[in-house]
């Protein structure tokens, strides 16, 4: 029998309605579960059938690199389909089919990967969902030491897992928060904190906590290290192509362009070129921190 449970990841509460077999592989999930029921959610997930039949219209395909998931969106009227594939070129795996303000969704598989479906449909709709709640889902690496997370962006394949490795190495007080996916928001009293998530990519971290961020670190690959501060623009842009959402929707990227605005204008983003040692983690954290 299917069951509802509720979730809360940065203030946000979302709900997944599933049989038993679906929760036992989400397990990443586990410190998020909230056993009240919330007064509202920013989505529904229901996993089960998805009506394909209707007649769709292919709107956008987003591809990365080779080895990244494949997303293909299309609308049936007023409601929209996201079709994923796990790399660029293979055949679909999921079927996610969300009410026009993704409020509302239903998620069928094609394949016996359960936690890469539901990994990928609840970020997809964590972050189209919190896109106006100056809220921003991640794609970085992020390392706690005395009260303060530090950042760290870059493509994939730049190194910002090892870069956060290093940091651990380095410091013993060093702790890593979140190792893909962590979720940035804008509190209340303008204050920027960074956010665990159920969602860390290869590295199983998933821990239910918060920190303000001490600074936001653009990794690139080279045979020195090196790491300055950015000036808004540079930085603007880093953070955009770091940042989750549904670049076709206009709407949505105006309040993810106004989120960022107000992020780098209270957090220093720094452009750090650096080797894969401890010694690139002592010069950025020489740099990029005053706590004592």
């Amino acid at each position: 029998m299917a069951q509802r449970r509720y979730y809360r990841v940065a203030g946000h509460s979302f709900s997944v309605t599933a049989e038993e077999f679906v929760f036992a592989q989400m397990s990443n999930y586990q410190p998020f579960e909230t056993k009240e029921e919330p007064e509202e959610t920013i989505f529904d997930l229901t996993v089960g059938d998805v009506d394909l039949s209707e007649e769709k219209a292919q709107v956008f395909t987003d591809t990365s690199d080779d080895d990244m998931p494949r997303i293909e969106i299309y609308r049936i009227g007023q409601d929209r389909l996201f079709q994923v594939s796990m790399t660029k070129h293979s055949e679909i795996c999921l079927s996610l089919r969300t009410s026009e303000d993704f409020h509302k969704a239903s998620l069928c598989f094609a394949t016996n990967d359960i936690r890469f479906g539901i990994d990928n449909s609840c970020m997809l709709l964590y972050a189209f969902s919190t896109a106006g709640m100056h809220t921003l889902e991640m794609h970085a690496a992020v390392i706690e030491r005395k009260g303060h997370g530090f950042l760290f962006l870059g493509h994939s394949g730049t190194g910002k897992s090892t870069h956060a490795r290093m940091w651990l190495s380095a410091f013993e007080d060093a702790k890593l928060l979140n190792d893909d996916n962590p979720i940035l928001r804008i509190e209340e009293n303008g204050e920027i904190h960074v956010y665990g998530s159920p969602w860390s990519g290869k590295t199983p971290c998933y821990i239910n906590r918060e920190v303000p961020v001490g600074a936001i670190v653009q990794l690139a690959q080279a045979p020195h290290n090196k790491i300055w501060p950015l000036r808004l623009p540079e930085a603007y842009a880093y953070m955009l192509s770091s940042a989750s959402g549904l670049k076709i929707e206009p709407k949505m990227m105006d309040a993810l362009y106004d989120t960022i605005a107000r992020v780098i204008q209270t957090v220093q983003v720094y452009k750090m070129e650096c080797l894969p040692d401890t010694d690139a983690a002592r010069v950025c954290e020489k740099n990029v921190t005053n706590l004592k």
